[in-house]
């Protein structure tokens, strides 16, 4: 291989970490050129309906332009009047904003940088970092609408009908918020658990106030509104069990094989300790089939080991049968051919 070309298993890593990094960025990218965009647009309408907020123009002109516009569509000139536009508040306004996300950040970082003990508790960290964007954009907005000279006493006085309004509009919306405060207070599932929701088998990273984002083993990230989630199994709550079938051979005497699987069994704990929760057992006979005898054995696991569980039973016993000489069968097809 050449110098500095990837090993498989390092090409798989950086897909994995890509894969990963674009789950975490889901929210779409606003540019720069956007933001201007919008900004130049909403300035010549204020000059163009506003004639006196331009300051080369005469103000003859200024006069005549505003006649203009009165005589066609009405004192436009109010609009003006909706925000108090000048340096003071504009400064006033940019200097809300910085405050609103340094505030943000910092509370981000404190919450982030708390080790929470149990899994609930990293629930409720989690919804309160989704929740600190929200709080902070609405509490800014109306603090920006302060500034700019906005009488808020007429908006607040509205919220009753607002809220009606939401209420029908968006009610989906309501709903995956208030889901979201319910899931973590009622401890159904918590970060960190293994959960089945619309067929997706992943770990929970995340309860946010509005969705939910499951991870499962191959990286992949999938993101559910929390008013979806319905009928959720939450594989974490007890231990799981895994199962393994090994076949022998019909000519195996299994009345004395068994006291040695007895002894056998408890050295696969003994040596993984951190996947079995107690000495897996042998079920007995399993089945018998066309090319062997179908024993079977298990044992209790964390739900993240339910895969592995499996195949650590069949590497073990598949070395514990070879030392005792007991054969494990494969397929066969025994011809006959008659003699003429």
């Amino acid at each position: 291989m050449n110098e500095g070309q990837n090993t498989p298993s390092e090409q798989q890593s950086e897909a994995y970490a890509k894969k990963a990094l674009r789950a975490k960025n889901r929210f779409p990218t606003v540019r720069l050129g956007a933001v201007i965009r919008w900004a130049v647009i909403f300035i010549l309408f204020l000059l163009v309906t506003n004639p006196g907020l331009i300051p080369f123009l005469p103000q003859s002109a200024k006069d005549s332009v505003r006649g203009t516009w009165q005589r066609i569509f009405g004192d436009v000139g109010k609009i003006a009047d909706t925000f108090a536009l000048n340096w003071a508040t504009v400064f006033q306004v940019i200097a809300i904003i910085l405050m609103m996300i340094l505030v943000t950040a910092l509370l981000r970082f404190i919450v982030q940088h708390i080790h929470a003990k149990n899994p609930k508790a990293k629930s409720l960290l989690s919804l309160i970092n989704s929740a600190l964007s929200y709080l902070a954009a609405i509490i800014g907005f109306f603090w920006c609408l302060s500034a700019l000279g906005v009488n808020l006493t007429a908006i607040l006085a509205s919220v009753g009908v607002l809220a009606l309004i939401i209420g029908f509009g968006a009610q989906s919306l309501v709903e995956d918020l208030v889901t979201g405060i319910f899931l973590v207070f009622e401890d159904e599932f918590n970060v960190g658990d293994i959960i089945e929701a619309d067929g997706f088998r992943g770990t929970v990273e995340s309860i946010g106030i509005r969705v939910t984002c499951l991870r499962d083993l191959g990286g992949n990230v999938k993101v559910i509104n929390n008013s979806d989630l319905r009928n959720v199994i939450n594989r974490s709550d007890q231990a799981s069990w895994a199962a393994a079938t090994v076949s022998v051979a019909y000519g195996t005497k299994i009345a004395e094989l068994e006291p040695k699987l007895a002894e056998f069994m408890p050295k696969i704990r003994e040596k993984y300790p951190d996947v079995f929760l107690e000495d897996p057992q042998y079920s007995g006979v399993q089945e018998l089939a066309d090319s062997g005898i179908v024993l079977k054995f298990g044992g209790r696991v964390n739900e993240k080991d339910i895969y592995s569980a499996p195949r650590i039973l069949n590497r073990e016993l598949l070395v514990f049968f070879d030392s005792i000489g007991v054969q494990i069968p494969f397929p066969q097809v025994v011809v006959h051919r008659s003699e003429d």
